[in-house]
């Protein structure tokens, strides 16, 4: 048996290819046939003692029961040790009840992998009231990289405005949006964000002025519905501000939002590959490998 492999979910396969050639293991692909009755068969390559379960984990629910079903195949074929890489790790946002009735879909997912697996690597995560990753999955290492030295290193290697301002939607997004800013010697702010709904947000700023004529950058790590997004231009606009610019970690939303997001006036959007999408520009190899780089040379030992 080989000491190290990685085996991907077939809607990341270029990403996972690359991560892999990076470490120096092979790459196997995860088979996933469905039957007529919607019901899943999933099959996987050669086990190794070191396995990496690449899966990024966005229109989770057929991955969920892949990874786990890849699980049971791996150790049943030898694998000692499982490693999930979730780039976006899904279910994280409820993490309590708002609602008489409602499930706390965090409760449910986390102790399911942590029984499954013996590491959870993901980045930025989307947790609210929870502290850090590890309190999701008991018993079990977990870790949850931030995106922002990759986007730091993008926009160093691409070229900014030195008189562009970092923009954050909400409070949730002050650390990762003032550490961006401090590594590219960037001004930033944080907006005032009232949700009324899943589609419905207001969107303030304390000091609108400091936008006038300025480009701006707005920096978010989930964009699904673009709600916030686009309501986060409107202000700017109405602020004055110059060319409107976004970055996102996770792109969950549909390619063709990108047309609406071009006329409520944000010039370009671009997001990292931690879920397969055509606004990819900032690849997160270098974290992803960092971060798996004792797994691998553990093995070959």
């Amino acid at each position: 048996m080989i000491a190290a492999a990685l085996q991907f979910l077939p809607s990341a396969a270029a990403d996972a290819m690359r991560l892999a050639e990076r470490l120096g293991v092979p790459a196997y692909p995860i088979d996933m046939h469905r039957f007529p009755d919607g019901e899943l068969r999933v099959a996987v390559g050669p086990a190794a003692e070191t396995t990496i379960l690449y899966a990024p984990l966005d229109r989770p629910n057929d991955k969920l029961l892949a990874i786990l079903f890849a699980a049971e195949a791996l150790r049943r074929g030898g694998a000692r040790r499982l490693v999930l890489v979730a780039p976006y790790l899904c279910y994280m946002r409820q993490d309590a009840a708002f609602h008489e009735g409602e499930a706390i879909s965090q409760k449910v997912v986390g102790p399911l992998l942590a029984a499954a697996v013996d590491r959870v690597i993901t980045v930025d995560a989307h947790l609210h009231r929870t502290k850090k990753i590890a309190d999701v999955f008991p018993g079990i290492e977990a870790e949850d990289f931030s995106a922002m030295p990759a986007i730091a290193d993008f926009l160093r290697t691409t070229g900014i405005d030195p008189a562009t301002v970092v923009i954050g939607p909400d409070a949730e997004s002050a650390p990762w949006v003032e550490d961006l800013a401090r590594r590219v010697g960037l001004d930033y702010s944080v907006a005032r964000k009232t949700r009324n709904g899943d589609l419905s947000v207001e969107i303030e700023f304390s000091d609108p002025k400091i936008f006038a004529g300025r480009p701006v950058l707005l920096v978010d790590d989930i964009v699904s519905s673009g709600g916030t997004l686009m309501t986060c231009a409107g202000a700017l606009t109405a602020a004055g501000a110059g060319n409107i610019d976004a970055i996102v970690t996770h792109a969950l939303f549909p390619p063709e939002l990108v047309a609406k997001f071009r006329r409520v006036g944000i010039r370009s959007i671009r997001s990292t590959s931690s879920v397969p999408h055509p606004t990819n520009a900032i690849a997160l190899d270098a974290i992803l490998a960092d971060a798996l780089h004792r797994e691998v040379s553990g093995a070959a030992q």
